[in-house]
């Protein structure tokens, strides 16, 4: 049964006749005659008495009327509901994080302060996510995303750094060349195999780290701790570096460059709260890095 067809049937009774029915809807007469007939002939009742003059209910079609109405009574609130809400940014935002990315818990309560009326549900997990099956609205992403099957808006660009503190470095000597971190105890963030390999300039080295967790924050303290030497996020080193806290190892043999994207499912019918909330983070990030 068409919803389409009722609605007209509704605006018929409220109207009063097809042609006013017509105007107001701005559908053709002849349409808005179609389809009352075809509605007519779905239920296998007359809703209508015509005649040259006026349209009647029927008994039958009064009853239907009263449903009708009510229903597309509440149709048309919900959709007003909707675009007041469009209006006026609100709702709630289904995000998926990476964990330790530290910078977006001030950016998720920047965007609040500015829409104070949206709600954030968030999912913190390494784990490549699907997001329709786990109802992500936007996703935030690193590295490699040639097996994601997602549409990609990207941020930008990054290094992670290689940083230790002086007192590991008094201990061990400085590092001249990537080949002396085979004699440094070093951790890493947590990989499938017992070795990992960094990647320094054109140099790969490959390190059996004595601790491994997907936690930099974790990396971080105990970087600081002089316990280990290890690779960070720029923006999680930047302050203890300059801070004089941790030192950041061969600069001339940078670590490779990191993407950060937002993945979303589908360009199409991306909601106005979606498109806002990928606007802001493409202005806000510009100084992150």
């Amino acid at each position: 049964m068409n919803f389409n067809a009722i609605a007209l049937f509704v605006k018929v009774v409220q109207y009063g006749s097809f042609s006013e029915t017509a105007r107001r809807t701005g559908t053709p007469v002849a349409t808005v005659s179609r389809r009352i007939q075809a509605l007519e002939k779905a239920l296998g009742v007359r809703l209508l008495e015509r005649s040259t003059r006026r349209l009647r209910l029927t008994d039958a079609g009064a009853s239907f009327w009263q449903y009708a109405n009510q229903g597309v009574e509440a149709f048309e609130t919900g959709l007003s509901t909707l675009d007041r809400d469009q209006l006026d940014l609100s709702g709630k935002l289904r995000l998926s994080l990476p964990p330790g990315f530290v910078p977006w818990r001030q950016l998720l309560q920047d965007f609040q302060v500015r829409y104070p009326n949206v709600k954030f549900d968030v999912l913190v997990t390494e784990r490549r996510v699907d997001l329709i099956e786990d109802g992500i609205d936007v996703a935030l992403r690193i590295g490699d995303r040639k097996h994601e099957q997602a549409i990609a808006h990207k941020l930008g660009e990054y290094r992670h750094v290689l940083v230790a503190n002086s007192s590991l470095l008094q201990k061990y000597g400085t590092l001249q060349s990537p080949k002396q971190l085979l004699q440094m105890p070093c951790a890493s963030w947590k990989a499938p195999a017992d070795t990992i390999t960094w990647q320094l300039g054109s140099e790969s080295i490959q390190i059996a780290p004595r601790l491994q967790v997907n936690d930099y924050l974790h990396l971080l303290e105990l970087a600081i701790a002089g316990v280990y030497v290890t690779e960070l996020p720029p923006f999680l080193a930047r302050a203890a570096i300059f801070k004089g806290d941790l030192v950041h190892l061969l600069e001339d043999y940078p670590l490779p460059m990191s993407e950060l994207n937002l993945l979303y499912p589908s360009r199409r019918h991306l909601s106005r709260l979606v498109r806002t909330y990928i606007d802001f983070c493409s202005q806000w990030v510009v100084d992150l890095f």
